[in-house]
C-alpha cells in the first residue's frame, strides 16, 4: 500500500522537482479554486510580501482522498522538512477524527495555526425555487428528491453542516440525506450550477465569486451574526435553526521538525494575521476573524479531535 501511495505522489505532484528558486512549499491539498487552494495561495503571497520568506511560496495542488494523499505524503516522505506547510481545515481534523485517512492520526503531523474562520454556507441554483433554509428543509420533509454536494467525503465537515441544519429543523433520519462528497468546494459548486445537485454545502471563501456573480443564491450562512461584505444572506439561527459551523482556516507541519522550527512558522503565520494584506483578503472572501498559532492551536485541536469523534458517534458515522 505504501508504495502505491508513493506512485500516485509522484505522477499528482511532478511540480516537486526543479524547485530550487522557491524555499518553500505549500501543499494544497486539492484542485486549484477551493478551500485549501485559496489558503496557500493568499498565506503564502503574504509570507513573501511581507517579508517572513526569502523567496515566493510554492503551491503545489496535491488533490485526492479528501486530503489523505497529501496527508500520506507528508507522513511518509516529508516527516522532517522544516520548508513544508499544507493547508488545513475543520475538514482535514473531521476525517481525521473519523478515520477517513486509512488509520491515520491527527498526532502525525503538527498543526501549526489558523488566522481566519469561514463561515459555512448553503448555495442552490439561481432559479432554484427555494429561497430560505426553511425551503430546504420542508422539501426534505416532503420527501422530494434533495440532494447536497460539498468538498469533504461523507460524513466529513461539509455534510456534518448539512446534517445539523436538517436536525435542527426536525428531521430525524439524517443518514437518509442524499449527499456528494467530491474534491474541493470548487467542484461541489459546479454540481449545483450545473443542476446534478439541489444545493451545495460548503464555505465562503470557496464560493464568493459565484455568488458575486449570481451564478448562485445563498440560503444562509452558518455564523453567529450576518457576515460583512455578505449582510444581504441570513444566519440559521434568523430562520430559526440554531446552528453555527464554521471551517476554520490553517496549516500544519510535518511532526519531526524541532520545536524551534515549529514555533518559527507559528510566528510567520501571527505576522500574516497581523498584516493589513490579511485583513484585506479576509473581508474580500468572506473570512471572520480567528487567530490561534503555536502550542495554543495544537491543544485546540486535540479537543476538536475529540469533541468531533463524539458527534459522528451520535449521527452514526463512528460505531
Amino acid at each position: 500500500m505504501k508504495m502505491s501511495i508513493r506512485a500516485l505522489v509522484t505522477s499528482a505532484a511532478l511540480t516537486l522537482v526543479g524547485t530550487a528558486s522557491f524555499a518553500t512549499e505549500c501543499i494544497a491539498p486539492a484542485n486549484p479554486g477551493g478551500g485549501w487552494d485559496f489558503t496557500c495561495r493568499q498565506i503564502g503571497k503574504i509570507l513573501y510580501d511581507i517579508g517572513q520568506v526569502d523567496a515566493p511560496v510554492q503551491v503545489t495542488n496535491m488533490a485526492g482522498g479528501g486530503g489523505g494523499l497529501a496527508f500520506a505524503h507528508v507522513v511518509n516522505e516529508r516527516g522532517d522538512d522544516p520548508d513544508l506547510i499544507v493547508a488545513a481545515s475543520s475538514a482535514t481534523t473531521t476525517r481525521l477524527a473519523q478515520n477517513a485517512f486509512a488509520g491515520m492520526t491527527a498526532d502525525q503531523v503538527r498543526f501549526v495555526g489558523a488566522i481566519g474562520a469561514d463561515p459555512g454556507v448553503i448555495v442552490v441554483a439561481k432559479d432554484s425555487p427555494m429561497n430560505s433554509l426553511n425551503d430546504l428543509v420542508e422539501a426534505v420533509k416532503a420527501g422530494e428528491n434533495v440532494s447536497f454536494a460539498g468538498g469533504s467525503a461523507a460524513g466529513g465537515f461539509d455534510h456534518l453542516k448539512v446534517l445539523q441544519v436538517l436536525k435542527a429543523g426536525g428531521i430525524e433520519d439524517i443518514r437518509a440525506v442524499k449527499y456528494i462528497g467530491v474534491d474541493g468546494g470548487a467542484d461541489a459548486v459546479t454540481q449545483t450550477v450545473g443542476g446534478f445537485t439541489t444545493a451545495m454545502t460548503g464555505d465562503m471563501s470557496e464560493i464568493v465569486g459565484f455568488i458575486n456573480s449570481g451564478e448562485v443564491k445563498a440560503l444562509g450562512v452558518l455564523t453567529e451574526e450576518r457576515v460583512p461584505g455578505f449582510d444581504g444572506i441570513p444566519t440559521a439561527r434568523e430562520q430559526g435553526l440554531d446552528v453555527v459551523a464554521v471551517n476554520w482556516r490553517g496549516l500544519y507541519v510535518p511532526k519531526d521538525i524541532t520545536d524551534e522550527q515549529f514555533q518559527a512558522w507559528a510566528d510567520k503565520l501571527q505576522a500574516v494575521a497581523d498584516s493589513a494584506e490579511w485583513q484585506e483578503a479576509m473581508k474580500a472572501n468572506g473570512l471572520a476573524p480567528f487567530t490561534k498559532v503555536g502550542g495554543d492551536f495544537q491543544s485546540w485541536v486535540d479537543g476538536v479531535v475529540a469533541e468531533t469523534v463524539e458527534l459522528s458517534k451520535e449521527i452514526g458515522v463512528l460505531q
